[in-house]
């Protein structure tokens, strides 16, 4: 997802002296390539994992700055952050769809962006990796798994290109662009890859002694070559 996140950060239009909100930094790698675009600038990132931006200041600390302050790296909640100053652009890559009230995400990211600002974002979009967890559905309701899936709906707010961008306008946007793509990944590891990113949800539910098994069957029940059947929602805003 990497490519695609710098994707996002390729329609950012910057000078070079901005700042710019990393809104879900993750591990900073793309934070990173932000920096390389902001010469004379500062990049805030936010990430509301505690391990997420111990390793994105890790990572950060080696890539050389053109000043000091020039990165800060921040622990918050995107719907509760507060900053100092308005910037001038967002970026944000693969956080979205883990948040469920858009309304609310967009209104404070118009309120922390001054007028004219850019956001550019990509996230899971409709779509996104259906295939692949109706397969593992398919597992879930077996014994002796059935009980702990008992109710539950993996997390994921995987929206369409009409409903974002008409929660954008209403945020106060004035301009909002919204598209699908498709973005299909064949994992170099695919039980591992499965197991602590695309099903680690599902595996979280399960005692220790089930979670081996369980990921077992769910590669028996897999085409083979496992392909992640990724559907990102690509978004571009102007306040």
């Amino acid at each position: 997802m990497e490519a695609l996140g710098r994707q996002a950060l390729s329609r950012l239009e910057l000078a070079g002296d901005e700042v710019v909100l990393d809104a879900g930094c993750g591990s900073g790698r793309i934070t990173a390539a932000l920096l390389e675009r902001l010469p004379h600038g500062r990049v805030i990132a936010v990430d509301a994992s505690p391990s997420m931006t111990a390793a994105a200041r890790g990572r950060l600390q080696d890539v050389p700055q053109t000043g000091e302050g020039s990165v800060q790296v921040l622990l918050g909640d995107l719907l509760e952050l507060e900053l100092p100053e308005r910037v001038d652009a967002v970026l944000s890559t693969a956080t979205f769809h883990w948040i469920a009230d858009h309304d609310r995400l967009f209104g404070r990211l118009r309120a922390l962006l001054r007028d004219g600002g850019r956001l550019a974002a990509q996230c899971g979009g409709e779509g996104n990796i259906d295939a692949l967890r109706g397969q593992a559905r398919q597992v879930q309701r077996r014994e002796p798994y059935a009980a702990h899936f008992d109710g539950w709906q993996p997390p994921g707010n995987y929206a369409g290109p009409e409903q974002p961008r008409e929660r954008l306008l209403g945020a106060g946007f004035w301009e909002a662009s919204c598209w699908l793509q498709p973005a299909p990944r064949r994992p170099e590891q695919p039980r591992e890859f499965l197991s602590t990113i695309v099903l680690g949800p599902h595996v979280q539910r399960l005692p220790d002694r089930l979670r081996d098994p369980f990921m077992d069957d769910v590669m028996a029940v897999l085409d083979k070559p496992v392909s992640v059947d990724y559907v990102r929602l690509n978004i571009d805003a102007t306040a």
